[in-house]
């Protein structure tokens, strides 16, 4: 697996490379021929969204590739050896883009001929930049006859030692030579021009193209987090539930911009149970992990260490499974479709065609509104537990509030950023105790846990003291932290 960052130009069929000099030593060029069939959907789902996959012969790298989008020029590629058949796309690979197929099979869609000549500047024994000159031969497969289409690209490719700024001194000198930066993501974009996706009827500068503009993009972040949570990658269970709830608190928000969206919202909501299981395991592993390796060695007694790791670091790969199971079942591809029609096909409210500056601003200072609601209901409640599950819900409006201005402080600018940061604050803050409160739950289960396996309790207890600790500084500093915040708020909104 690696980092693809790259730059591709279109080109004439008598360019010539310009002279490289000056910016490493040039070596090469050396020539390849490739031949590579790519795989899609009948209606070219993997095309659509920028995703290549393709079975390559020759080259350095023969193999198995699938290509990921990350962002413009930059994508993700795993590669796998080649496999006898040209038929059956490698199963790992098949999993990683169910998030696109959604159960549709995989079939050859076209073929590439590339005769490839590459040269390498380098710095010493370090690689810098690759430029590719190839010259392409493509074929489309369907119901019809083959379709035979003959071009030629360049390809400057950022290698392991060198920087961003080597990369674009030499696209300046490609384009000086005459090459056009290339308005496909790559060549099977290039051959198959696959239709864009489709986007919904909305006027420039309404709140409406503001809501469904952002939506499309976390639909997008959660997307690209879909493989990277099937690999089981640092953080991506986190990023793709963050994904979801962004969305569901857009729809929430944004209600009369967007309407009726209750269903996507019930299913948002499940999708980040089914994500948060892993995710809260995964943070309380890290945090207990933290606690223990600042205790004092006469401190830690018993097997606490693998109690609190190898037994909850047990618990969250079970929870790892059963999102693979979820993220290949047929009610997650519902709401993945549910979500493209949402961003295609919008039910509009009367919200959305008025001026996003106005109506949107508006919006956030309600959202804001729900917060000091919160805050005032929970005070009013005498009994101190309750008091403190409602503070729960204040949690919540800030998170929902924060949300809202992030949403917005790119198109709308003005103090949503501000107003962002300081929900921000309040949700932190709420968190921090929270958090203390679950850990000590936690422990007090495998507390006991251990206690009926004959072991010592005594470490827990400890750690038990520090997050009690923890929560109550919190819980302390809270109300000087509201107060600050709730005078800072004015002066934005």
């Amino acid at each position: 697996m690696g980092i693809e960052i790259e730059d591709k130009f279109d080109v004439p069929s008598e360019y010539a490379i310009p002279d490289l000099s000056g910016l490493g030593d040039i070596v090469g060029p050396r020539s390849y021929q490739l031949v590579a069939l790519y795989y899609d959907t009948p209606d070219l789902r993997l095309a659509s969204r920028g995703v290549t996959l393709r079975r390559r012969r020759g080259g350095a790298d023969p193999g198995w590739h699938l290509k990921l989008p990350k962002a413009k020029g930059v994508r993700q590629e795993i590669v796998l050896p080649l496999t006898r058949s040209t038929k059956v796309v490698p199963g790992e690979l098949a999993e990683l883009v169910r998030a696109y197929t959604r159960g549709a099979d995989l079939e050859v869609v076209a073929e590439l001929e590339t005769k490839r000549s590459i040269t390498v500047l380098r710095d010493g024994d370090s690689e810098l930049v690759e430029i590719a000159d190839d010259r392409v031969k493509g074929t489309v497969y369907g119901d019809d006859r083959p379709t035979i289409v003959r071009w030629r690209e360049v390809e400057a490719e950022l290698l392991e030692g060198g920087g961003e700024k080597t990369l674009a001194k030499v696209g300046k000198r490609l384009r000086k030579a005459g090459a056009t930066p290339s308005e496909a993501t790559s060549k099977l974009a290039k051959l198959l021009e696959p239709a864009p996706l489709p986007t919904a009827p909305t006027e420039a500068g309404t709140a409406g193209e503001i809501v469904v503009a952002y939506l499309a993009g976390q639909v997008s972040a959660l997307l690209s987090q879909d493989p990277r949570v099937r690999r089981a990658e640092d953080d991506a269970v986190h990023q793709m539930r963050v994904a979801a709830r962004r969305m569901r608190s857009a729809l929430k928000a944004f209600k009369t911009v967007v309407v009726d969206t209750e269903h996507v919202q019930d299913e948002l909501r499940w999708l980040g149970a089914v994500l948060g299981e892993a995710r809260d395991l995964e943070v309380i592993r890290a945090r207990f992990a933290k606690l223990l390796s600042r205790l004092a060695p006469e401190l830690v007694s018993g097997p606490v260490q693998a109690r609190l790791g190898a037994d909850l670091h047990e618990r969250e790969q079970e929870a790892y499974e059963r999102i693979k199971d979820a993220l290949s079942g047929e009610r997650y591809y519902a709401l993945l479709n549910a979500l493209d029609e949402l961003i295609s096909s919008p039910n509009l409210g009367k919200a959305a065609a008025k001026p996003a500056q106005e109506r949107l601003t508006a919006i956030a200072a309600t959202n804001w509104d729900r917060v000091t609601k919160a805050y005032d209901t929970a005070q009013a409640i005498d009994d101190p537990e309750r008091r403190e599950i409602a503070m729960h819900d204040v949690r919540k409006a800030a998170k929902r509030a924060r949300y809202t201005a992030e949403a917005l402080e790119p198109a709308i600018g003005g103090n949503m950023g501000r107003l962002a940061k300081l929900s921000e604050d309040i949700q932190e803050i709420l968190g921090t105790h929270q958090d203390g409160v679950v850990a000590q739950e936690t422990l007090a289960k495998e507390a006991e846990s251990a206690r009926q396996a004959g072991e010592d309790t005594f470490t827990y207890g400890v750690l038990v003291g520090i997050e009690r600790s923890t929560a109550e500084r919190a819980h302390a500093e809270f109300p000087n932290v509201w107060e600050k915040t709730l005078k800072a708020v004015r002066k934005v909104l």
